[in-house]
């Protein structure tokens, strides 16, 4: 997938009231409903990634936006899908397999949040949204042995897959930690493509750029973001 071919996909992680988030990983529902209804005014429609890829090799890409939420917060269930279903939108879920009805561990010293529970996975799949994969464990792969790798990146694929039922086709790599051994080893396990964040890596089906949204990101904001993505890729939004 060549650079000016890249999607416009946003990145969220939790969407609830908050006091403090240190790591800048929460929006508020009200605010999270905001941009939304930007995206509404624009003619723009949020999707998952599965179905705005198969959109676009289909030629029926335009208008749609493809939208993904990190770490598989318990959240989503309770504040994004009801907004979600109110637009007629769908996402992308990346869910840390081997922490299922847990709490995000790795985000110390931040506030401790809930993890979707085995149920709502399901819950959230049979309303139409993609499940991905963020890896059995929220770590950082480049660090692993190669074993650890795989068993990484294929464990949690197969967990996935049995809780829904249905084939898991994303993933997402934790902090955004991938290099050319990470991507291959992400497509040897069967997965059809997956998401980057914060490295300057070649545009790929293994490496799709996302843009960050978070609680400060008014209409203005995410207009200079979708501006910065067309100069970035090339992508013209028709």
């Amino acid at each position: 997938m060549p650079a000016e071919t890249a999607p416009f996909v946003l990145m969220y992680h939790s969407v609830q009231a908050y006091r403090a988030d240190p790591y800048r990983v929460t929006v508020r529902p009200g605010r999270f409903e905001e941009q939304l209804r930007w995206l509404d005014r624009r003619g723009r429609r949020g999707v998952s990634v599965r179905d705005l890829l198969r959109a676009r090799r289909a030629g029926r890409g335009a208008g749609l936006v493809g939208l993904t939420f990190d770490d598989g917060y318990a959240d989503f269930a309770t504040q994004a899908l009801p907004a979600l279903c109110r637009h007629g939108f769908t996402a992308t879920v990346f869910v840390v397999a081997g922490s299922l009805g847990g709490r995000n561990a790795w985000d110390e010293p931040g506030p401790r949040k809930e993890l979707l529970t085995a149920g709502q996975v399901r819950e959230i799949a049979a309303a139409g949204m993609e499940i991905g994969s963020h890896n059995l464990c929220h770590v950082h792969l480049p660090r692993l042995d190669p074993a650890q790798l795989n068993e990484q990146v294929r464990r949690s694929r197969q967990i996935l897959a049995a809780l829904t039922g249905e084939p898991v086709i994303g993933f997402c790599y934790p902090y955004g930690d991938a290099g050319p051994r990470e991507t291959a080893a992400v497509a040897a396990a069967g997965y059809e493509y997956a998401c980057a964040a914060g490295r300057d890596l070649p545009t790929g089906s293994f490496t799709l750029p996302r843009t960050f949204v978070g609680d400060h990101d008014t209409s203005p904001r995410l207009y200079a973001k979708l501006i910065r993505h067309r100069l970035t890729t090339g992508w013209v939004p028709v």
